[in-house]
């Protein structure tokens, strides 16, 4: 398992949006720090174990614990959903799990849990579902989106 350092990029998907990011992988677990930028927000992150800081441009940074919440899902990063497939190994064809996340409404900032049920289908595919939604998030090799529908797509 490689510790590089590794850029990413998305584009939205039907929307004015797009994410960059800086990641490391650390064992099983995912660091680095980021910005969003949408049609009126531009956003900074870092994920750290257990931490998560975020700020609008123009305002305070604002730390966020994670509490005892599985993962941070922060809206409209499809880095996020990476976390418990990164973790939990989700690219192999296997049984749905459920997570409780620590979910960041984007640009409003607040925060709720949020359950979200992961299932893993193979081939990089994995069902996603929160509440009323659901989708297929297509993921590279390496545990990343590539494809979220109406979401993003990796550049």
């Amino acid at each position: 398992m490689s510790t590089d350092l590794l850029v990413i990029g998305w584009v939205g998907d039907g929307a004015m949006r797009m994410e960059v990011a800086e990641v490391e992988r650390r064992g099983a677990e995912l660091v680095g720090e980021g910005m969003q930028v949408g049609a009126s927000y531009g956003l900074w992150y870092r994920l750290e174990p257990g931490v998560l800081t975020v700020q609008l441009l123009g305002e305070a940074p604002r730390v966020i614990d994670l509490g005892d919440a599985d993962f941070f899902d922060l809206a409209w990063s499809p880095l996020f959903n990476s976390l418990p497939v990164l973790r939990d190994g989700l690219l192999e064809a296997g049984s749905e799990r459920t997570y409780r996340m620590r979910w960041v409404d984007v640009p409003s900032l607040q925060v709720q849990l949020s359950e979200q049920r992961y299932h893993p289908q193979g081939g990089g595919r994995v069902g996603f579902q929160a509440a009323d939604f659901t989708t297929q998030i297509q993921f590279d090799e390496d545990g990343f989106v590539h494809i979220y529908p109406d979401l993003a797509r990796r550049i």
